[in-house]
């Protein structure tokens, strides 16, 4: 709910590869790159919709702004944000904030830890929290000044917002603020879930930690995430680590439910993840795979270092527009390292005096506008309404939002469009779970006449999306839409692992070629009939 199970994507480029519209990277002599931006101008994509529903954060408008500059089109683009409440659209706001900070106010380091701190920590340190609250201010008056949301961040768009969702960010900035009487004790609330989660197996938790990342995230693409950070998140809700770092204020950020009473508010405490963590959205995966190197499971860096990487890439890339080289040695390789975790330190909430005013305006990423969205819109989509009919050209959604997903919701998108679907791949649920999930959403996009945009035939494939289009050309229905017959294991006796009489043999698929030597090994495996497994002596 707060932070998403799915990498992030840069939603443009994942447009052109469904579609398979050339764009070849731009030149890096500037004389050549200014001659190919310019014989750019003259294409046919002049304006991009995008809708993200229940993205739960603006990794994926990070990476497709930070990306941007690759691009030799570039249309605009009109992204809309839909949440399903005002404080996660509040929290979305101070994230996306934070990626386009001036950069006189930070370093790229402290700004990359900063970050990192307020979006998945559930404790943060004193000088996040500072900034959290100053830029709370700040956001305050962009969203009740039209002329300061024009002069600070001109991209944003909250026209789509009503009233009661305007005043719910009003909300949520001032309890934000470090008021006594803004209470929000996120440890307690941790422990609460995590003891209603495990019931009995409480006592014993390290084990039913090490069990859901080592049997199951680890088997669906969680490798980089490590034992040690991993169960400190579970434990105290503190995903990334550095030694130099003291966590200590509560990150009021995570509150949800958000209702005021008299000069306080009361809320619905923590609701978000607790299971997975906020490592799957910049942590799994870089494109260094020195990173990536392991032995005997032990990784060389942590999915943290890998979440510090690939965001130092993403906001340096959106300062300078120009390609990021990392310097090997800012990375510390912790991942076999057993750092010691030392008790959450008690924090005050009257310390607000001398706290800075990041009130500058943002990193200007021009052609891009991010509209937020009123979360009742859902219904409005789901229900196939006349105003969202053909409007956008890209749509993600969250695996939580598949409930809302319809028939009539494919009106929304236009006769060539993509859809991308998050699974929940990256979930600790069982795994037929995971795989009726996807199941059902694969039929569901087929009755809506979508055609995959990559092969999922192959068998045992773990797909952190599901990747569909909708076209307005006559194309034939790809072989990959075929779902891929589930391979069943021969029964066994269970004393002595003998196959079953109703082992049937060998079934021999087709094999589209058109080589002589190959049918004719073909027809002899067929003449000779089905393979019959060997007797096995059974033992004493």
């Amino acid at each position: 709910m707060l932070w998403g199970l799915s990498s992030a994507l840069d939603l443009y480029e994942e447009y052109l590869k469904a579609f398979k519209i050339k764009d070849e990277p731009l030149p890096e002599d500037a004389h050549s790159r200014e001659e190919a931006e310019e014989a750019a101008g003259d294409n046919p994509l002049h304006t991009l919709n995008i809708l993200i529903c229940g993205g739960a954060d603006p990794r994926h408008v990070i990476k497709t702004l930070a990306k941007r500059y690759t691009h030799r089109i570039r249309p605009k683009l009109n992204i809309y944000v839909l949440d399903g409440c005002a404080e996660i659209e509040a929290r979305h706001m101070l994230l996306l904030g934070v990626a386009l900070e001036d950069p006189e106010s930070f370093s790229l380091v402290s700004k990359v830890h900063l970050f990192m701190d307020l979006y998945g920590n559930a404790v943060i340190r004193p000088s996040s929290h500072h900034y959290m609250a100053a830029k709370a201010r700040t956001l305050l008056k962009m969203v009740t000044n039209e002329e300061e949301l024009q002069r600070l961040a001109p991209m944003l768009n909250i026209e789509g917002l009503k009233y009661k969702e305007r005043d719910g960010l009003e909300m949520a900035f001032s309890f934000w603020q470090p008021h006594p009487w803004n209470i929000f004790e996120v440890t307690a609330y941790w422990e609460q879930r995590s003891r209603a989660l495990l019931g009995t197996r409480y006592d014993h938790r390290n084990g039913a930690f090490d069990w859901d990342l080592s049997m199951t995230l680890k088997d669906r693409g969680g490798q980089q995430i490590c034992s040690q950070e991993y169960r400190y998140f579970r434990e105290s809700g503190v995903a990334f680590v550095f030694p130099e770092y003291e966590q200590c204020k509560p990150n009021k950020t995570l509150a949800a439910g958000l209702v005021r009473n008299g000069r306080s508010f009361i809320h619905r405490g923590y609701v978000g993840d607790i299971q997975t963590g906020p490592f799957c959205g910049f942590g799994l995966r870089t494109v260094e795979e020195r990173m990536h190197h392991s032995v005997h499971g032990d990784n060389d860096y942590r999915a943290t270092d890998i979440t510090e990487r690939n965001l130092m890439e993403f906001f340096h890339e959106l300062q300078t527009q120009t390609a990021y080289e990392h310097d090997a040695t800012r990375s510390r390789r912790y991942g076999s390292v057993q750092l010691l975790m030392t008790p959450l330190l008690n924090h005050q909430e009257v310390d607000a005096a001398g706290q800075a005013a990041y009130d500058k305006p943002w990193i200007q990423v021009p052609g891009v506008t991010v509209h937020y969205v009123s979360p009742m819109e859902m219904v409005q989509l789901q229900q196939g309404a006349a105003r969202w009919n053909n409007m956008f050209d890209v749509v993600y959604m969250a695996h939580n939002y598949y409930s809302f997903l319809s028939k009539d919701f494919f009106q929304a998108m236009r006769a060539q469009a993509l859809f991308v679907l998050e699974t929940k791949l990256m979930t600790v649920e069982r795994r037929d779970r995971v795989q009726e999930y996807e199941v059902k959403a694969k039929e569901l996009m087929k009755q809506a006449g979508l055609k995959s945009a990559i092969n999922y035939q192959a068998i045992n494939s773990k797909n952190m999306w599901l990747k569909y289009k909708k076209t307005d050309k006559d194309e034939p229905e790809d072989e990959a839409e075929a779902e891929p017959e589930s391979i069943l294991q021969p029964e066994t006796d269970a004393d002595f692992g003998e196959p079953a009489e109703e082992y049937s043999g060998l079934v021999i698929e087709e094999i589209p070629s058109s080589n002589q030597t190959v049918a004719a090994i073909k027809k002899e495996v067929e003449a000779e009939g089905p393979l019959h497994p060997m007797n096995i002596q059974k033992s004493d």
